[in-house]
């Protein structure tokens, strides 16, 4: 018989479960605790579920686990990555944070993607599977209780494309956000996408108060064709028309992530052009300096390259920043996470 996923139902789901086993419906809460709220790896661990009935867990479910494989530590600003073992012996890969405001992890939603971005690792390891709610949620849970400390952002940026995987990700962020598990509020959350435009208008309906960090890096079909394939299938107009409706819709602002790609996409033309293409929408620009990537020849735009094209978009009344690099040396930065096996 194969076993079910019980870290990927709900609290409700969870209590039916246990109706349907002939138990009390809040054995499902106490378990919902142990599985969100402690991080229970075991049901041996469920101290206050009498031991027949975690005999009876242990015959119809598994526990999901992100078990740390390895760990790296950046030398210049402490940036963990962690590469992750799942139960059937996939890898996938996420990076820790810290913040004067507390702690950021980056996740994955998918055990490689098949978004075949140019300029980013992760597509170039190939596409496996999906991850499952409770595979997100384990990565969190693994980084809290291996450095001691609570997370109080998450973003949806490492390996694979959230729409991608929309199901799985939206159950996710119920789980992640429920008050009765880990309680990370929505508007703590990022979800990053390359532009699945019949999914952005499917997330903006459910309104959900996520912050949407739209991967944009280039302001016209002809050059964001070349790096991101999914542009022949969703134009930059459909996009930017896509991502004005979310704005609208929810009332969040949207943020435009751009990577300065020397003599590409960095030109004072672009900027002008780029201004001209999102004006008028609750929006701010990201520019990241690209990151160097395997198989790639890619190199980051000059510093006074990356100062005009801000200040272009900062005169056209557009919120821009330029990106703190972090965990560079362990190959940890936007683009650098990729699909890894042990040998």
């Amino acid at each position: 018989m194969r076993l079910k996923d019980i870290k990927s139902l709900s609290y409700e789901e969870l209590c039916e479960e246990m109706k349907a086993l002939e138990l009390p419906a809040y054995r499902g809460g106490q378990i919902f605790l142990w599985l969100h709220g402690k991080n229970a790896s075991s049901f041996d661990e469920m101290l206050n579920i009498p031991l027949n009935i975690r005999k009876t867990l242990s015959e119809k479910y598994y526990i999901a686990c992100a078990a740390i494989e390895k760990k790296q530590i950046s030398c210049y600003d402490g940036t963990v990555k962690y590469l992750y073992r799942l139960n059937d012996g996939e890898f996938i890969e996420a990076v820790l944070m810290s913040y004067h405001h507390g702690y950021t992890i980056c996740i994955s939603t998918q055990v490689g993607c098949r978004m075949g971005c140019t300029f980013c690792a992760t597509g170039k390891s190939g596409f496996a599977r999906n991850l499952t709610p409770s595979e997100m949620i384990s990565q969190i849970q693994q980084a809290e209780k291996d450095n001691g400390i609570k997370i109080s952002n998450i973003v949806l940026m490492g390996m694979g494309e959230p729409l991608d995987n929309f199901e799985n990700v939206i159950k996710f962020l119920s789980l992640v956000s429920s008050d009765k598990g880990m309680n990370i509020g929505m508007r703590h959350i990022t979800l990053s996408t390359c532009g699945i435009v019949p999914k952005i208008y499917e997330l903006a309906e459910l309104k959900l108060q996520i912050t949407l960090s739209v991967s944009l890096h280039a302001p016209n079909d002809s050059i964001r064709s070349r790096t991101m394939p999914i542009n022949r299938k969703y134009g930059v107009r459909q996009l930017i028309e896509s991502c004005r409706y979310y704005a609208k819709t929810t009332g969040r602002r949207i943020t435009f992530e751009y990577a300065m790609i020397d003599g590409v996409n960095d030109s004072r033309e672009c900027a002008y052009e780029l201004a001209k293409l999102i004006k008028g929408m609750i929006c701010h620009v990201n520019l990241i300096p690209v990151n160097s990537v395997s198989g790639s020849d890619y190199r980051k735009s000059k510093k006074k390259r990356l100062e005009e094209f801000s200040k272009i978009l900062e005169s056209n009344s557009i919120a821009a920043t330029v990106r703190r690099t972090l965990g560079s040396d362990i190959d940890a930065s936007c683009g650098q996470l990729r699909r890894k096996h042990i040998s």
